[in-house]
């Protein structure tokens, strides 16, 4: 049994996260009823889309670079004109790696493997993202700093970055978060104004000589490596396990130490509510 986001992003229909839009959406049916977030299903299940079957995958994954020019949107939802699925017009069902924003341009993955997205775009599991920046006026090395070190933006601090001068208004910048429009708006706090951004690599694929709207296969090297550079990283659900079992067993410990510490007062009696007086405590008198 699995759970209903895993199983369809399993068969390649599209990643967990839309899976789960889908679901809250009521756009998902299992044997015909409606289907809720958390609902388990097996092989002998019929599971539907939009009334589209959604059956296991059984061939290969699909693991797909394209060098996404300026305009095209990073989504799978045939609703935007502009959307990268059509724009590629590949002949089985794929989703992006994540998004692009709409006028920056470069390096984006798509593949129909939904675990791989997850241990990819989690921030906790530090994967890298390269991008070329020109911005509006002279980078200068406080600016890089701050960048550096980072910058608040939505409410919370980025994470440090590598990030070095390629010219007089250009830097590269490596990032291992993915937040919205992140770099722009590290600029933007900063005082200055993004005129260009192009990604140029994510984790170990690199866009290369790939030309604008053109895209390609990874290769079996690639793939390899990529599933070596991902063995440690965790996806949605496995992190959202994970997270529970450091809670309870954060609290066992807890209640372990408590109680051992008791234990070594050798039950005294020192330990006591806010309200209780000290044992042998002399009573004041009056002269």
């Amino acid at each position: 049994m699995k759970r209903i986001n895993k199983y369809i992003t399993d068969a390649g229909y599209c990643s967990r996260r839309e899976a789960d839009a889908y679901i809250a959406q009521g756009r998902v049916t299992i044997n015909g009823r409606e289907a809720v977030l958390g609902d388990m299903v097996g092989d002998m299940d019929s599971v539907e889309v939009d009334g589209e079957r959604v059956g296991r995958r059984k061939k290969p994954p699909i693991y797909i670079a394209c060098n996404k020019p300026v305009g095209v949107t990073c989504t799978s939802e045939r609703s935007d004109k502009s959307n990268i699925i059509d724009f590629l017009g590949y002949k089985e069902r794929i989703f992006p790696v994540g998004r692009l924003d709409k006028d920056s341009e470069g390096l984006i993955l798509l593949t129909n493997d939904g675990d791989i997205v997850n241990k990819i775009l989690r921030a906790g599991n530090n994967n890298p993202k390269e991008y070329i920046v020109t911005v509006d006026k002279p980078v200068t090395e406080s600016f890089l700093k701050e960048m550096a070190a980072g910058v608040k933006i939505l409410g919370v601090r980025t994470k440090p970055c590598r990030i070095f001068k390629k010219n007089n208004t250009t830097f590269v910048i490596h990032l291992t978060q993915g937040l919205n429009r992140q770099i722009r708006r590290m600029c933007q706090a900063l005082g200055y104004r993004v005129v260009r951004l192009k990604r140029i690599r994510v984790i170990n694929i690199t866009l290369g000589s790939l030309e604008p709207g053109r895209w390609r296969y990874l290769t079996p090297e690639e793939v390899r490596e990529m599933h070596m550079l991902l063995a440690g990283s965790s996806g949605t659900e496995e992190a959202s396990d994970l997270k529970k079992a450091v809670k309870i067993r954060g609290y066992a410990e807890k209640k372990k130490g408590s109680f051992s510490q008791y234990r070594e007062r050798g039950n005294t009696g020192t330990r006591r509510s806010g309200n209780s007086r000290p044992r042998n405590r002399r009573k004041s008198t009056k002269a």
